[in-house]
């Protein structure tokens, strides 16, 4: 691919692995794009927006849904793509310029048990894998195994998984898990800032898979947008990761939520250290750095208006690596909140045996803030390890201090 080959792709995970570093693949496997030849077979068309109620009767339609491979002339697999393979496409050959239709396959239904939105949210884009039919169940079973002897990978970040049965992810872990002899790691994106759709879905996989915060994501993008009004008391309010905290994958931006992309809903550049700080500093969720917020992006692309625009996201990475350094050696043992005001909140991490050196974290989304708060260590000296407050600070002899942070900033307190 314009990535690199697969030598090099299979050398970047040797390379990971040396250093302990664990592996997830980014699977799609709720639908096929870029059909080998098309096929002519009959559907059920049906509005974009509403999946229970046909527009039209059942007709005779041409499109894209035959993936024979001919470059790889069964080397991997030997099974060939086929209408009755998927549920449902969005595209006819003999009416091109119609985008307002998705086209349900004769002697098929959609999808059970995934996101209630439009009706039925089972068909995405593209040819519609259906899972309710055995011998796609076993060819992605087949392709997962095949990966896994490949690749070694330690896991999977699963793309679209509420448009896909949840029932299928459970058998399928099992089975790769059986083969490869070890535990592997899943997360599933599931776009909804609904905390109980998330949790709905945890349960429905037994608890087997964690997912995308996207709540807190939300949370951050308006709290990001409101200038200081945002109650920062409730960040957290409404999250996986206050409320299932073992199954949050924690992040701030990705590749579909950054400026002028499909699920555009962007955290501003001033907030990211704050946000950045309450993923990786504190003792809930598995957080996840986006590689545009580290390296930086600049690119162009069209807005909904059809205009061109230039974007500029800016580098956060010498605070992210002071973070990473905190969370490295400092996040550890009991934890303390103080969200206990409008705009200035903090929290504090006492350290374990192994760890014993204490941190105190505070931020505001607003004027410069100070708090008061217990590290446990008595007649202690603390330093800003992000260099935005200077001096130091000394705890008294309850092991308490008044720490401080900038406006619109983050202080990270640890021990000397």
């Amino acid at each position: 691919s314009k990535y690199g080959t697969k030598e090099e792709y299979l050398a970047a995970i040797q390379a990971l692995h040396e250093v302990n570093i664990q592996v997830y693949a980014d699977a799609v496997l709720n639908h096929r794009m870029g059909g080998d030849s098309a096929e002519t077979f009959k559907a059920t068309p049906f509005p974009q927006d509403n999946r229970l109620q046909p527009k039209g009767p059942l007709q005779e339609i041409k499109s894209y849904t035959h993936f024979h491979f001919p470059g790889r002339q069964g080397k991997y697999s030997t099974f060939e793509w086929h209408w009755h393979h998927f549920d449902a496409v969005d595209y006819n050959a003999d009416n091109p310029d119609d985008r307002s239709t998705v086209y349900l396959i004769e002697g098929h239904q959609f999808d059970d048990y995934v996101a209630l939105e439009k009706g039925n949210f089972a068909y995405l884009m593209g040819c519609d894998l259906d899972f309710q039919h055995e011998w796609v169940r076993k060819e992605v079973t087949h392709w997962g195994k095949w990966y896994l002897d490949t690749t070694g990978v330690d896991g999977f970040r699963i793309d679209a998984i509420k448009h896909i049965s949840s029932w299928f992810f459970p058998e399928w872990l099992d089975t790769l898990e059986h083969h490869v002899g070890k535990d592997l790691y899943m997360v599933g994106e599931y776009w909804v800032p609904n905390l109980e759709s998330l949790l709905w879905y945890i349960d429905a996989v037994g608890g087997r898979m964690a997912v995308f915060d996207v709540c807190l994501h939300y949370n951050f993008h308006y709290a990001s947008k409101a200038g200081g009004q945002y109650d920062m008391s409730r960040i957290l309010d409404g999250t996986v990761m206050r409320h299932r905290p073992t199954h949050a994958v924690t992040f701030v931006e990705n590749h579909d939520s950054q400026p002028l992309q499909a699920l555009e809903s962007p955290v501003e550049p001033w907030f990211k250290p704050l946000a950045y700080a309450l993923i990786l500093l504190r003792s809930e969720g598995y957080p996840c750095v986006f590689h545009a917020d580290y390296y930086g992006a600049n690119y162009e692309d069209a807005g909904k208006d059809g205009n061109q625009y230039l974007i500029h996201m800016p580098s956060h990475r010498w605070l992210i690596d002071k973070f990473l350094y905190a969370r490295r050696h400092y996040a550890y043992g009991p934890q303390y909140d103080y969200f206990d005001h409008f705009n200035t909140i903090g929290w504090t991490r006492l350290g374990n045996e192994t760890h014993p050196k204490a941190m105190a974290v505070i931020l505001s989304d607003g004027a410069a803030g100070n708090k008061w708060m217990e590290v446990g260590k008595p007649h202690t000296a603390f330093v800003d390890l992000t260099e935005h407050v200077p001096g130091i600070v000394y705890t008294n002899e309850h092991g308490w201090a008044e720490f401080r942070c900038q406006g619109g900033s983050v202080s990270v307190w640890i021990e000397k």
